[in-house]
């Protein structure tokens, strides 16, 4: 099977992108030790976990479609020319899919679980404020899908987080050897997480796939969530109680009859505040999802 070079990766990356004005600035791409071979690359939208090695580059996730191109290069300054072989997408959103057009022309394996390939067969409109996306092409969906877990020949592990923590679709990849858990947006580093309750993601599923997590890692794992910086098993942990907690109030107001509204106006994360910044939006979101999964059909 043929993939990328840094060339033809530099070349594809680079192609189709529309630059919003003709001064737009490539973002800056930093990068973050991980361990042996092992590296996180913020900047792109979303982290990016790269493993590199002679038998070519791993990729986890590939940020936003107008960063593709920064990307690349920082990537294949990383990689020593190794070609790109595999990348993962943790969900459907752009964030994570952006490389995936240059990259799946290139020949490039692009992995996900079957229902985010579903999601980027489709156009997308999130009722709650007409944001839309478009369906992907064909060369950039997700070529391999799987329904369980999977692993690639080096040893690293992925597999299904399938309590739905952020969309139907959410997994994880293990470096095993790095001890290097990456995410995606199944656990958050930074503020308050975007519930997409249109595509599967529910308050209830945040807390189990935490929960998920925290059973997969060891205490000497880092995780790598999609925003924000590394997280520790103390901060899974954490965030395991936090969101516990949130979930029950709002699920003690929906069993009430209470609405939206009435979940905001509660202040049901109110002592978390002064850490995690204004929640309305988030507490909204959380209380709609739940109707999905908790409220009887009518």
């Amino acid at each position: 099977m043929f993939v990328s070079t840094r060339r033809t990766f530099l070349k594809t990356a680079a192609a189709g992108l529309a630059a919003p004005c003709a001064f737009a600035q490539a973002p800056k791409i930093t990068t973050t030790p991980l361990g042996d071979n092992l590296y996180m690359l913020g900047g792109a939208g979303a982290n990016v976990v790269a493993r590199t090695g002679a038998e070519g580059v791993v990729l986890v996730d590939g940020g936003l479609p107008g960063n593709a191109g920064a990307l690349a290069q920082a990537v294949a300054v990383l990689g020593h020319d190794s070609p790109v072989r595999t990348l993962f997408n943790t969900h459907w959103h752009p964030e994570q899919t952006g490389s995936n057009e240059k990259l799946g022309t290139a020949g490039v394996t692009i992995i996900a679980h079957e229902n985010t390939r579903l999601w980027l067969q489709q156009n997308i409109t999130w009722p709650w404020n007409g944001q839309k996306f478009k369906k992907l092409s064909k060369i950039a969906q997700p070529n391999k899908t799987f329904y369980d877990k999977g692993s690639l020949d080096s040893g690293t592990q992925y597999g299904y987080i399938s309590d739905a923590a952020h969309t139907d679709g959410d997994l994880y990849v293990f470096f095993l050897q790095q001890n290097v858990l990456a995410v995606g947006d199944a656990a958050y580093g930074q503020g308050w997480p975007v519930v997409d309750w249109w595509t599967g993601g529910w308050i209830g599923g945040i807390v189990g796939g935490l929960q998920r997590i925290h059973s997969i890692a060891n205490p000497d794992t880092k995780i790598v969530p999609a925003q924000g910086p590394v997280l520790s098993f103390t901060d899974i942990a954490a965030q395991v109680d936090m969101y516990g907690t949130i979930y029950d109030r709002l699920n003690q107001m929906l069993n009430k009859g209470r609405g939206p509204s009435e979940a905001v106006e509660a202040k049901p994360a109110k002592e978390y505040e002064a850490k995690m910044g204004n929640p309305d939006e988030f507490i909204r979101r959380a209380f709609e999802s739940q109707w999905a999964y908790l409220s009887p059909d009518a």
